[in-house]
């Protein structure tokens, strides 16, 4: 006999509840500690880094972490530099938060104002602008 699991979101269902409010609690602990300039690298206390969005995988474990360097520059270098001081970042994030478990830091490069970028470009084409205006 099998066993349903009811009132469950499915994984298609999108963030839930939680995960919202723990990511946007990560991203602005993050964004303070880095403002602050309180990791002990100066490489990357020097850059001046944009926390854009934290995406918290189902059980918490994991918090994705979309990052842009001021004015785009160092983007190669930002993602590195974040990895490699994760350990120290991951204990602030943990001070802050009162969860079972202190999650894994993963950063990426947010891309989400150069995707904005190729959209308006698109959009100011001849044969695109012909095609929305009919």
């Amino acid at each position: 006999m099998e066993v349903m699991a009811k009132n469950r979101p499915s994984d298609s269902a999108g963030p839930g509840q939680r995960q919202l409010r723990v990511g946007e609690l990560i991203r602005r602990t993050l964004s303070d500690v880095l403002n602050r300039g309180d990791i002990h690298d100066p490489d990357l206390n020097r850059m001046s880094i944009t926390v854009g969005e934290v995406r918290m995988s189902n059980d918490l474990k994991v918090a994705t972490i979309y990052v842009l360097p001021l004015f785009g520059q160092g983007k190669e270098e930002v993602v590195g530099l974040l990895a490699r001081n994760k350990g120290e970042l991951r204990r602030v994030v943990s001070k802050s938060l009162t969860l079972k478990f202190a999650p894994d830091l993963r950063f990426r490069l947010d891309e989400t104002f150069d995707r904005m970028d190729d959209t308006r470009r698109l959009f100011e084409q001849e044969d695109v602008r012909r095609d929305l205006d009919d």
